[in-house]
C-alpha cells in the first residue's frame, strides 16, 4: 500500500476538494470501503496465523437482546414461523433492525452535517435498489484480519478507576495505551481493535426499569469525542474499531467534543442527537467501519487466562445491496 497520510495532514493539507480531516481520494475516486482498504490480503494470511488451538468466540448477541432499545429507534423484531405444508416449515422476520444487536455501522448509516456522505456521494444516491456506499461492498470483501482486544474495562479496576457504566465516563487515548502496555500487545496496521468497556452486561443484568430509564435520556461509557482519539484510530491503520456499547463513542458527547456544527443539531422525533457525534469524523469522512454491541466478555475472559489479546477476526456483512448497515456476525478465532 502506498504512503497514507496521516491524520494531521488530513487535517492541515486536504487534497484539492477534499474536506480537512477526510481521506476522500485517498483509496481512489470512487473508493467504497474506507477503512477496510487497511486489510491487504497477506494482512489475512498474518491473521490466519494467529489461530494456534482452533478455540472459536462468537461476538454476537442475539436478536432482540438490547430491549428496549436505548436509543428509542428500534423495536423488537417479530420472527414468525410457518408451513405450506406439514413437512415443510419457513420463517419471515418483521420489523427486523440490522443494527439492532450485534452490528456495523456502514458508509451510509451516518453523513457530515457540512461535507455529506463519504466521498461526496450525493444524498439522492442514498436510497432503497440504489449500490453506492452500499453494505454489500464490505459483503464481498469480508472483514477477515488480525484482532486485538483492549479489555480497558478490566485495565481501569485493576488501576483503582473503574468505568462508571450509567455515566458518560469518557475512555481516553492513555486509557487505550495502557490497557494495551498492560496486556503487552502491539498495535499494526490493518488491525480490528476490539474494545471492552463492560457496558454490554451490565445492562443486561439491569432491572427493567433502569433499562427503560435510558431512553431519552442516554448515559454511556465510551470512546472520548476528540481529534487525538481519530488520529489514534487512523495513524495506526485501524480497519474497524468495535466496543461492548451503545455507540461505541462516550454518550452524550463531551462538552469539549470538536465535532459539534452550530446549524445541526436537529430535534428529532425518535432516536438521540447526533450533535458532536465523532461518529461524523469517522464515517463520512474517514469512511471508518464501527462496530457496536458486540459481545466480548467470553473473548476478554480467555485473553486474561492465557495472555494472549490479538486473533484472528472474521466478520461477514450482510450482502444486501445499498444496505446502510449490517449485523456483526462476527467470531475470533484462537
Amino acid at each position: 500500500m502506498a504512503r497514507i497520510p496521516s491524520y494531521q495532514e488530513l487535517r492541515d493539507t486536504p487534497a484539492q476538494g477534499t474536506p480537512p480531516g477526510s481521506s476522500w481520494g485517498v483509496f481512489g475516486a470512487d473508493d467504497q470501503l474506507g477503512s477496510l482498504n487497511f486489510i491487504e490480503p497477506l494482512k489475512r494470511v498474518q491473521a490466519a496465523g494467529l489461530v494456534r488451538r482452533g478455540a472459536v468466540f462468537n461476538l454476537d448477541y442475539p436478536v432482540n437482546t438490547f430491549s428496549p432499545f436505548p436509543s428509542g429507534a428500534r423495536e423488537d423484531a417479530v420472527h414468525t414461523i410457518f408451513q405450506n405444508n406439514s413437512n415443510h416449515r419457513d420463517e419471515v422476520i418483521d420489523r427486523y433492525y440490522t443494527q439492532s444487536s450485534s452490528q456495523i455501522d456502514g458508509l451510509r448509516h451516518i453523513r457530515n452535517p457540512r461535507y455529506g456522505f463519504y466521498g461526496a456521494v450525493p444524498d439522492e444516491e442514498i436510497v432503497e435498489g440504489t449500490a453506492a456506499l452500499g453494505i454489500q461492498y464490505w459483503a464481498e470483501s469480508s472483514i477477515i484480519t488480525r484482532g486485538v482486544l483492549v479489555d480497558v474495562e478490566r485495565s481501569r479496576r485493576n488501576d483503582g478507576r473503574p468505568i462508571q457504566q450509567t455515566t458518560a465516563d469518557p475512555i481516553s487515548v492513555n486509557d487505550l495505551k495502557a490497557a494495551l502496555t498492560a496486556q503487552a500487545v502491539r498495535l499494526e496496521p490493518g488491525d480490528a481493535l476490539l474494545v471492552r468497556t463492560g457496558w454490554s452486561a451490565h445492562f443486561l443484568a439491569a432491572p427493567m426499569d433502569e433499562r427503560q430509564g435510558l431512553i431519552g435520556n442516554l448515559r454511556s461509557p465510551g470512546l472520548e469525542q476528540s481529534h487525538e482519539m481519530v488520529e489514534f484510530l487512523w495513524d495506526n491503520g485501524i480497519s474497524i474499531v468495535a466496543a461492548d456499547n451503545i455507540a461505541l463513542e462516550v454518550m452524550p458527547p463531551l462538552d469539549t467534543s470538536p465535532f459539534r456544527y452550530t446549524d445541526d443539531d436537529q430535534k428529532t422525533s425518535r432516536g438521540v442527537s447526533n450533535g458532536g457525534m465523532m461518529h461524523r469524523a469517522l464515517i463520512p469522512l474517514l469512511g471508518y467501519a464501527i462496530g457496536e454491541l458486540w459481545a466480548l466478555d467470553q473473548l476478554a475472559s480467555d485473553c486474561a487466562a492465557d495472555g494472549l489479546y490479538d486473533f484472528m477476526l472474521v466478520a461477514k456483512p450482510m450482502n444486501l445491496v445499498g444496505g446502510v448497515g449490517t449485523p456483526a456476525n462476527a467470531v475470533a478465532i484462537k
